[in-house]
């Protein structure tokens, strides 16, 4: 249903944090032709960790350059990038001109990532080993369990085309850009026909070499959500059932996941005692990027303690 979401820019940022040397701007930039005695060389963007970004689509390049004219373009420049002291070179290679990354190959550049309509080549310049940052390699999948506190019942799903039809809360993967409670809310929405809203977030599960990831790392997050609607239209194409089903019920049958299981007994443990003692709450802070904001999920304390 949702697109998979390489590089996903939260974990990128979660990762480079703890990073600091590795984290050299890939930002698009403008870039143009210009020539340095008698060479051409192309120009683009620097950023403050001394690379410069070079985007082949923004470029004075013909449009049918050949691969020879292009080698001959990137040699001098890259030349050039080492005499003014350049330690990295994003290059960014529309699809129309993938025969410019055959050429860069030969320079020493090497890809890095590929989206839609463009691939980014690196190459490092600085001295010893590069410490250029490595694309996103995780995915996010997001499940909201929705809670009817008036009777202590969830919303549970059984997949379509599984090996195992096993009750489990409704979910996918989060897209590009789309904060976590907004994917279990709208995941939610598109398979069960319910509307719901974000309340909490109760767990992550982190597995490596995933099959359904093309053999990189998955996140699978599960979401605490209150029903707006109750009615139940489900999407036949992707779930076999979708019932509300007794919390106490989901916890102890055999006939759903490990995972389904704990959050319904933690879901209980919720209704009995509050769920302000299992939920992480949502705060929406200013980062340190202006203009830009960030969503922080904690346990928040009591209002007498932070008083």
């Amino acid at each position: 249903m949702a697109a998979a979401s390489f590089g996903f820019n939260f974990l990128r940022f979660v990762r480079n944090s703890f990073r600091p040397t590795r984290a050299f701007s890939c930002a698009v930039c403008r870039s143009q032709l210009h020539r340095v005695e008698g060479t051409r060389v192309l120009t683009g963007r620097v950023d403050r960790f001394g690379g410069v970004t070079v985007d082949l689509a923004d470029s004075d390049l013909p449009a049918d350059i050949s691969e020879s004219s292009f080698s001959g373009i990137l040699k001098d420049s890259v030349v050039q990038w080492s005499e003014e002291g350049k330690v990295a070179v994003w290059l960014q290679v529309p699809i129309s001109l993938s025969r410019c990354a055959a050429a860069a190959s030969a320079h020493g550049f090497t890809f890095h990532h590929a989206k839609h309509d463009h691939s980014m080549l690196a190459l490092w310049l600085g001295k010893g080993q590069s410490r250029m940052p490595g694309f996103a390699t995780h995915q996010i999948g997001v499940a909201g369990a929705v809670v009817d506190e008036s009777n202590g019942k969830v919303l549970a799903v059984q997949d379509r085309n599984k090996t195992k039809n096993a009750w489990k809360f409704p979910g996918g993967l989060s897209d590009p850009g789309e904060n976590i409670g907004a994917t279990a809310v709208r995941e939610v929405y598109e398979e069960t026909g319910v509307r719901s809203e974000f309340r909490s977030l109760l767990s992550i599960r982190q597995q490596h070499n995933h099959p359904g990831a093309f053999g990189m790392s998955d996140m699978y997050i599960i979401c605490r959500l209150s029903p707006l609607t109750y009615d139940i239209n489900f999407c036949t194409q992707e779930c076999l059932r979708c019932e509300w089903l007794d919390l106490a019920e989901l916890a102890k049958t055999n006939d759903t996941t490990p995972i389904t299981s704990r959050i319904a007994n933690l879901l209980l443990f919720g209704l009995e005692k509050g769920f302000n003692k299992i939920d992480l709450a949502m705060e929406e802070l200013p980062a340190v990027y202006s203009g830009m904001f960030y969503q922080l999920y904690y346990r928040q304390l009591p209002p007498t303690v932070t008083s």
